[in-house]
């Protein structure tokens, strides 16, 4: 359900305007009558799960640690 709020009343309101937004419900801020704005719940309020080794065996470590050959190193200097 969408619900379309003048912007005086969305100052005024806020608060319950956000519980509303929580709860699924999608609000059209409108100013001069005109949509302006949306207020819409966040896709996930959780983190996104980190996993551990995800990447192992992407990088090359043998080579890791190896010096710039000299014309990246000259251009990294340059900056």
């Amino acid at each position: 359900m969408v619900t379309i709020v003048n912007v005086h009343e969305a100052k005024t309101h806020l608060s319950r305007l956000l519980e509303q937004a929580h709860a699924g419900e999608e609000i059209i801020l409108a100013k001069a009558g005109k949509p302006f704005a949306r207020l819409m719940p966040l896709a996930s309020a959780e983190p996104p799960v980190r996993t551990p080794g995800r990447l192992k065996d992407r990088i090359d470590l043998s080579r890791f640690f190896e010096a710039l050959p000299d014309d990246e190193l000259a251009a990294c200097e340059a900056r």
